[in-house]
């Protein structure tokens, strides 16, 4: 009956994310988001990629959880050290894996031409791109569940910064994803999109981290409170306490904003 309980108390806040996803999707944004997003669903897991990057996320993660995490001796609750932790610098490779193709292959294709041709708005496709691309995420983070079922049998779990902890993995990795889309948008060759994507995901992580903040803030005025506030780390660090707060939601989705509109930018460019 507790494992039954379990599923049920994981499965019942995932069905209605995923009941509010397709809601927003069919029932509220634009049909040319939609035709994008199941277009681009399809291709996704028509193709090996998605199975590769989440089969890829779903064991890095579990391994380093049991290794470098120390999941059984450390007696984390909440998975925030031992789990949650390796999240960051995991998506900072795995989201560029799965949005490197976005539009490199658009370009490489010569479909871009097309696409620009269609009575489709330019942001109605970046977003439906960008939403399958997103559930791929979603569907490496879900397959994680093993993770808090070994933390139900082990101990007393902390659901609530497990929730942030998710959360706020979700958000940091669409956030990566959404740099992706803008490199990809600059070039047709899906290896050099991944790479730099890679390079800048890895920076933003890098630049918030303690360490690197502290040294920012002996050279320069301020210099840690930039730092902090600019990297990736401090604001997914912060709810993967469990504190869910409106400055780093804000956050993440400014960053993630501001790249897909410069993919529009770009992408109207060299459409002209």
């Amino acid at each position: 009956m507790k494992w039954i309980a379990l599923i049920f108390s994981f499965l019942g806040p995932v069905a209605l994310f995923a009941g509010i996803g397709y809601f927003l999707i069919w029932n509220v944004l634009p049909r040319g988001v939609r035709i994008t997003f199941q277009r681009e669903l399809g291709s996704f897991f028509y193709s090996p990629i998605a199975y590769v990057c989440v089969v890829v996320f779903t064991v890095l993660s579990s391994v380093l959880s049991f290794t470098l995490g120390g999941f059984i001796e450390a007696g984390d609750a909440s998975l925030t050290r031992t789990f949650f932790n390796f999240h960051p610098w995991l998506f900072a490779f795995v989201a560029p894996a799965i949005g490197m193709r976005l539009w490199s292959e658009e370009h490489r294709q010569g479909t871009i031409e097309l696409l620009s041709t269609m009575p489709i708005a330019v942001w109605h496709v970046i977003l439906g791109k960008y939403l399958a691309a997103s559930v791929v995420i979603w569907v490496a983070l879900f397959c994680t569940f093993p993770a808090l079922l070994t933390m139900e049998v082990l101990g007393d779990p902390d659901w609530g910064p497990m929730f942030s902890g998710y959360l706020a993995s979700f958000l940091l990795a669409t956030a990566c994803l959404a740099v992706t889309s803008a490199v990809s948008a600059f070039t047709r060759s899906q290896v050099i999109a991944f790479l730099v994507s890679v390079l800048l995901c890895v920076l933003m992580l890098f630049v918030g981290i303690p360490p690197v903040a502290e040294f920012a803030g002996g050279i320069l005025p301020f210099g840690d409170t930039i730092m902090t506030a600019l990297g990736f780390w401090n604001h997914f660090a912060e709810m993967n306490k469990g504190l869910i707060l409106g400055a780093d939601l804000v956050y993440f989705v400014s960053i993630t904003a501001f790249c897909l509109f410069t993919t529009a930018v770009v992408l109207r460019a060299r459409r002209a």
